[in-house]
């Protein structure tokens, strides 16, 4: 082929491919795509190997590496405004010198808490950085990137105002592990609402709690969850998810595995086994590879810069 003919080739193939007014706006499109070869990755906690968990410099770095979504915990404080946290109290991921008694986070108010650094992932306070508010991560994600927010259903009521303020409420995919019936009737309370993902555990409770929220998604279609997030043993593999995934990708979802560890995944499937594998040939293959036969399309991961670079290797990240 020639140098004009790729060029037009090249040409044609960009202005007849849909086209999206942002970033976050294409993901939506591609998170509802099911059966696209696309692969999702979420950040575990933004890139928390370079920067403080759950800070504003962890989400840019994930959203300048080109991932598809950044994994966010929220706790509520004192004064009820919604922080980034996974843990409950101050004692990990702060420079907090007082009493261990008073180091929750709902003891504290926004303003106290503003007044403490944040520490990196080896303990050592930063200069400057402050454990930031759910709005201005929010801000900083608009347009750009989905977040998953974990640890936060509890909070519905008070996360739905501040989405809709920044305008971000189809951006967020929100998680939990509650039953159908209370999840529905709590989405089902706002006009505009967040996508949702359960939590299960197919291979403890034999899909029940999977099969409930496919049953009720097929009884009324707009409460269909638009992923699942599958948890399993340390002694499971690959050929343990394929009854779930098969299920979820017949009800039209998308099917979520974290590689953060192997008590999520099965030992030897977690992303410590994959950079191990990579350092010995030069390619994780043999740890994202199997996961991806199984018809797994979403990852969460610890080391995002090796799975995606794995990804575009093969063809399945953009």
């Amino acid at each position: 082929m020639g140098v004009w003919a790729v060029f037009f080739a090249a040409v044609i193939s960009c202005t007849c491919g849909p086209r999206y007014a942002t970033r976050a706006e294409k993901l939506m499109a591609v998170m509802n795509a099911p059966g696209s070869d696309y692969v999702l990755v979420a950040c575990h906690r933004g890139d928390w190997r370079n920067y403080p968990e759950n800070s504003i410099p962890a989400i840019e770095s994930v959203i300048a590496m080109g991932a598809d979504i950044v994994e966010l915990d929220v706790k509520m404080t004192k004064d009820s405004v919604i922080v980034l946290s996974h843990d409950p109290n101050l004692r990990r991921c702060t420079n907090w010198k007082g009493e261990s008694g008073s180091s929750g986070i709902d003891k504290q108010t926004l303003a106290e808490i503003k007044g403490l650094k944040l520490k990196r992932a080896h303990g050592i306070a930063t200069d400057s950085l402050r454990m930031p508010t759910l709005e201005e991560a929010f801000l900083v994600c608009k347009d750009r990137i989905l977040i998953n927010i974990d640890q936060g259903f509890q909070y519905y009521d008070l996360i739905m105002p501040v989405a809709e303020k920044v305008g971000i409420t189809k951006q967020l995919l929100i998680k939990g592990g509650d039953a159908v019936d209370f999840v529905n009737a709590k989405m089902n309370e706002y006009p505009e609402k967040m996508m949702y993902m359960p939590i299960v555990s197919p291979k403890k409770d034999s899909c029940r709690a999977l099969k409930s929220f496919i049953e009720a998604g097929r009884a009324h279609p707009a409460d269909k969850p638009v992923a699942y997030e599958l948890c399993y043993g340390v002694d499971c593999s690959p050929a343990d998810y394929q009854e779930a995934v098969d299920l979820v990708r017949a009800a039209g979802s998308r099917a979520w595995l974290n590689t953060l560890w192997p008590s999520l995944c099965g030992r030897g499937y977690d992303d410590d086994a994959a950079f191990e594998a990579w350092k010995k040939t030069g390619s994780p293959a043999s740890v994202y590879g199997e996961i991806l036969k199984t018809g797994v399309s979403m990852i969460q991961t610890d080391r995002p810069e090796l799975l995606l670079n794995y990804l575009r290797s093969i063809g399945r990240h953009d």
